[in-house]
Order: structure tokens, then C-alpha cells, then sequence
């Protein structure tokens, strides 16, 4: 952990259906975002396309990319250009029948420090992510922990960040391990939303439990948290599409809300200290009190 506030930015926006749109409308955010003062900027979950995952429909593994690709290409161009970080969550196609929900750090001189590719992979009406996404792999056999799979940390020009992906945002072993690897900040780049229908009766209790969800988990690990969502009603025929609720938000280690967002685009920036980090953990020595001898029994999927 460095000593020096480095200050973030979450691009919360929509997707448009053409690819090369997007990309030329995301640069223009992100170079507003770098005006702003951002130096470590995160776009959300599957950044240049809709969320296509609402179907199951094989043509849709066309929108899938290659990494080093057309968007990560030109990403890096841009952080180069700027002088910042940027994480690029992309739909990977790693190799052949083998694709991935995926997220790259680019350094701030452009090169790729590494991918991140989602863990937990859900299955839902209107997510059926399990038909498009092979789920992250853990440490290979001899592979020290994080080396270039399973959860990760980057180590970028401005601090040492963690990437998660929504899906992985309600689990606490994922950012209890990636904070434990070093993450000043927990990036969660998100696809988040309403069913329609659902609004009115769940809508406002769907999003609060999301937010305190992640939270607690810059509570529980004393790190900064930073989600970004999208936003906008997707259509998809024979359905009633999904309505993404955005209210991105950056949290530090108390839990206190540094910026937030409703449900329009926006551009939040957030600056985040290194020395609140060590304040808290100090004064609630949440890591220091682990009994890692005791928790055998959390490898099993049932206790019975």
C-alpha cells in the first residue's frame, strides 16, 4: 500500500448496439473523466455492447474479442495519451469455444498489466450468463495465488487496485482475498437492473441490499470500494427487457459514501487516501483477528 491519495473515476452509462459508437463515445467520457483529475478510471461490466446475455442465442458470441483486441487496443492508446489507468471489462474470446466476461488494467503508459476474468458466474431469467461465460480459473497447479488467474491484484502507477465483476460483488471470500493480496480498492464494473415488472415491489430494496452489500465489504476489509453500473431500459423481444438501475457509488473504509450517482450517466470521481486505509485498520483490526485456523469448514458447499 502506497501513502499518496490517488483519485478514481466510474464511467455509469448506456451501450449503444454499434461497437465503434460506443468505443468513440467511451473515449470522450474518459478523456472527461481524465480532465476531471481521475488517474485510475473504470467503465462498467461488458463496457461497448448491450447486455446481450438476456437470451440465448449463438450469434451473439460474435461480439466477443480477442485481448489483446480493437477495444483494449484502442483503451491503450488513450491511457498513454492521458497518463491514466484504465479497467476495460470486455466480452473475451480467449480461444476456441472458451469465452469469458472479462475485465483489463491498462497501465498509465499503455501497456496491459494483466486480465481478470469473472469468477462467479450467474444464471438468472434475463442473465443467463452460464450459457456465454466459462467462469475464471483459480491458481493453476504451482501458480502462486494471483500470478495470472483466479483473483488478482494490479499493481498500476497510482495504487494497487483489485477488479471484481457484479456477480462477484455479493461475494465476501472474493474481496476478503483479493484485499488480503494488497487491493487499496475494490473495482466492481457491474450489469445490474430491474425486471420491469419487479420494480414497483422489490426495485428500491433490490438496489439497497446491492449497495450495502459492498459496503460491508469495505468494512469488513477496510479498503475503498468503487462500483460502476449502467444505466438505460434494454429491450429484448418476447420479453420486458431489463432496466439498469446505475446509482454507482465509491465508498471508503467506514462504509461512507464519497460520491454516488442516481440513475442518469454520469461521471463520478472520488479521491482515495492510503492513510484512511491504515486508520482504519488499525482501529478495527478486522484482518488481525481472523481465525484462519477455524474456517476449514467454509470449503464445503453444505454443512450438514
Amino acid at each position: 500500500m502506497g501513502s499518496t491519495p490517488f483519485t478514481i473515476g466510474l464511467i455509469q452509462d448506456h451501450a449503444d448496439a454499434d461497437a465503434q459508437a460506443t468505443l468513440r463515445r467511451t473515449e470522450g467520457l474518459v478523456r472527461e473523466a481524465a480532465r476531471r483529475g481521475a488517474e485510475i478510471i473504470c467503465l462498467k461490466e461488458l463496457f461497448n455492447a448491450p447486455y446481450f446475455c438476456k437470451v440465448e442465442d449463438t450469434a451473439r458470441f460474435d461480439l466477443a474479442e480477442p485481448i489483446p483486441g480493437p477495444a483494449t487496443e484502442a483503451m491503450q492508446g488513450l491511457a498513454r495519451e492521458l497518463g491514466v489507468v484504465i479497467v476495460v471489462p470486455i466480452f473475451e474470446r480467449q480461444g476456441p469455444g472458451m469465452y469469458r466476461n472479462s475485465a483489463v488494467v491498462i497501465d498509465a503508459d499503455g501497456s496491459l498489466l494483466g486480465t481478470y476474468r469473472k469468477m462467479h458466474i450467474p444464471d438468472d431469467p434475463l442473465f443467463y450468463e452460464k450459457y456465454y461465460f466459462t467462469p475464471g480459473d483459480g491458481p493453476r497447479p504451482g501458480e502462486p495465488l494471483g500470478a495470472d488467474s483466479g483473483f488478482r491484484v494490479f499493481k498500476t502507477r497510482f495504487a494497487t487496485i483489485g477488479v471484481l465483476i457484479c456477480w462477484d460483488q455479493w461475494y465476501p471470500e472474493a474481496a476478503r482475498i483479493t484485499s488480503l493480496m494488497g487491493a487499496d480498492v475494490l473495482f466492481y464494473p457491474t450489469a445490474i437492473g430491474w425486471h420491469p415488472a419487479e420494480k414497483a415491489e422489490w426495485g428500491a430494496a433490490q438496489v439497497d441490499a446491492w449497495r450495502t452489500a459492498q459496503r460491508a465489504h469495505a468494512i469488513a476489509n477496510g479498503v475503498y470500494v468503487a462500483s460502476v453500473n449502467r444505466v438505460g431500459h434494454e429491450a429484448e423481444p418476447g420479453t420486458n427487457g431489463l432496466t439498469f438501475f446505475g446509482h454507482s457509488f465509491v465508498a471508503d473504509p467506514f462504509g461512507r459514501y464519497v460520491t454516488e450517482a442516481g440513475e442518469d450517466e454520469a461521471i463520478l470521481i472520488a479521491q482515495c487516501d492510503p492513510g484512511l486505509i491504515e486508520t482504519v485498520r488499525r482501529n478495527w483490526p478486522f484482518l488481525r483477528d481472523r481465525r484462519i485456523d477455524a474456517y476449514g469448514p467454509i470449503l464445503n458447499r453444505y454443512l450438514g
